[in-house]
């Protein structure tokens, strides 16, 4: 009995630290630069903003930085509706 706890601990706890995991493709994107976010509004909009592009808050101020402050990552679409002000 004792062991079966253990083993499905184990595993609970390998599934755990498996999931936050991210992809080689992001992994590669991270090494390519010396920090994780280009600027405070770069980790502003990331932070706000879903991975998966889900439930968008792009402001016109984000898309004018964007460009000049050289963003990287996953590059999200959106519509002029999707736009809000500053």
């Amino acid at each position: 009995m004792r062991v079966r706890m253990v083993t499905t601990v184990m595993a609970l706890a390998a599934a755990v630290s498996l999931s936050g995991c991210a992809t080689s493709e992001e992994w590669a994107e991270w090494k390519a630069h010396s920090t994780h976010f280009a600027s405070d509004q770069h980790m502003g909009f990331s932070m706000r903003n879903n991975k998966d592009g889900s439930n968008l808050r792009v402001t016109r101020a984000d898309m004018a930085a964007a460009p000049k402050e050289n963003w990287w990552g996953k590059a999200l679409t959106v519509s002029p509706t999707q736009i809000f002000q500053d």
